[in-house]
């Protein structure tokens, strides 16, 4: 049986990778700190679902603590999810939690990886942030990086230790640019979550800025077909592939969109620009197309029902 390690396997990506991994068979450990960046409660609710299946087995460390050597030794795939997250969250004091979780745990990984002769791959969860407010729409990876937030900047940086590590000692990995996740499971300091929940309180929503800003958003099912490709396709060593979801609309249109799907009103509070936002994001998927197969499947419209649905889960 092949085995398969998840970091973050507790988060809102991770946890549905390890699920699909689990359902297909395969034998999955699952890496979690379980930090209280956000309310661990909602970590523990994920484990629950991921701890039914017998073939999975969960850790809980911080990753810089691991002995590397020891758990890559019979593991074939490192879905490496784990991440400080938050954009506007990246100033200021807690910056270290970004260095740290984004960069350092990243390192450690790519170093025990030098000496595993079962690994057959990396995947390293990379994201759109790392273009900041790029030139060019869609967004080719060609384009030179230039992150306008300090989590973009560490998020280039776990990329661009994946490619030291896989020039200079032929460590099998592959990163995928993730833009604007969004589905079931989601943090609740993400946009889609706050803004259900507070629709659902009656309780108006913050907007930085003109609402004009787009977003590409993807959904958590497509984000976790990109992995599983990404983890067996040959040619993929060595390559960076936006992962989009072809949904990109302005935030205006996405909030009168949630409003159709709830029911509801979504009050609205217009603020000023948020430091550190990217003005518009999209992603030209061409190239995963191309050598990943991937297509999204998943339209704006469905996505959101099904957030909704989860989101009365917690809070109706």
């Amino acid at each position: 049986m092949n085995t398969h390690i998840v970091t973050g396997v507790a988060g809102f990506i991770g946890s549905h990778l390890a699920e699909a991994l689990l359902q297909q068979g395969t034998e999955v450990i699952g890496v979690d700190q379980l930090n209280d960046y956000y309310d661990p409660h909602l970590k523990h609710s994920n484990l629950v679902i991921l701890k039914q299946y017998a073939n999975f087995k969960f850790i809980k460390a911080d990753i810089q603590e691991l002995d590397w050597r020891e758990l890559l030794a019979a593991v074939d795939v490192v879905y490496h999810q784990a991440a400080q997250a938050g954009v506007r969250a990246s100033w200021g004091g807690g910056f270290r939690n970004y260095t740290e979780r984004n960069i350092n745990a990243t390192q450690v990984i790519l170093e025990a990886a030098k000496q595993t002769t079962s690994l057959t791959r990396i995947v390293y969860a990379s994201s759109s942030s790392i273009y900041g407010n790029a030139v060019t729409m869609p967004t080719p990876e060609t384009l030179c990086p230039v992150p306008v937030s300090p989590y973009g900047i560490t998020k280039l940086a776990g990329e661009r230790l994946c490619w030291l590590y896989q020039q200079n000692f032929d460590v099998p990995v592959t990163a995928l640019r993730y833009f604007t996740v969004y589905g079931p499971r989601q943090r609740p300091d993400m946009a889609f979550h706050k803004f259900f929940k507070a629709a659902i309180g009656g309780e108006a929503i913050s907007i930085f800025g003109d609402g004009k800003q787009t977003r590409d958003y993807t959904f958590v099912r497509d984000i976790v077909a990109a992995n599983l490709a990404a983890g067996k396709t040959p040619a993929a060593i060595g390559e960076v592939f936006n992962i989009g979801g072809g949904s990109r609309v302005t935030l205006i249109e996405l909030l009168d969109l949630m409003e159709q799907v709830m029911g509801l009103p979504i009050k609205r509070n217009y603020l000023e620009n948020a430091v550190g936002d990217a003005r518009h994001t999209s992603a030209d998927i061409t190239k995963a197309q191309k050598m990943l197969g991937y297509v999204p499947q998943v339209s704006l419209l469905e996505g959101l029902t099904q957030q909704w649905q989860w989101i009365q889960s917690l809070y109706v």
